[in-house]
């Protein structure tokens, strides 16, 4: 089973399809959830509501557009490209992260959310 979640910010918006795991399964049980943007080089990141543990398959090197789950911080990591502690091009998270699915579309969205803006993450339905 796959979710699909619709990710909101006062200028613009992007869909994310969300395999299931243990911990994207806690999300979809949370939402819709509204938060604050936070920035880090080229990632969002926003609290949630969701506490979870390292899952097997977490990583902290990614590909653009990932949707991945910052357990140390029970937030959502968007990144879209480098961040401070990247080796080169390469998507850095903070530490591993548990892997959730996939942005829909450009990842390079993510450039208009600015730090501070609210962000909100709701289920598609159908």
């Amino acid at each position: 089973m796959t979710l699909r979640i619709r990710i909101v910010w006062p200028a613009g918006h992007t869909t994310a399809i969300l395999e299931e795991t243990p911990t994207s399964t806690a999300l979809a049980g949370a939402l819709p959830i509204s938060s604050t943007a936070r920035t880090w080089g080229e990632e969002v990141y926003f609290d949630t509501p969701v506490s979870a543990s390292v899952e097997a398959g977490a990583r902290q090197v990614v590909d653009p557009g990932t949707v991945a789950f910052w357990t140390e911080g029970d937030a959502l990591a968007l990144p879209y490209g480098p961040t401070p502690i990247s080796r080169g091009e390469e998507c850095r998270l903070a530490s591993p992260c548990n892997l959730l699915g996939a942005l829909d579309g450009d990842p390079g969205i993510l450039a208009t959310v600015r730090d501070g803006d609210p962000i909100r993450v709701e289920l598609v339905s159908g």
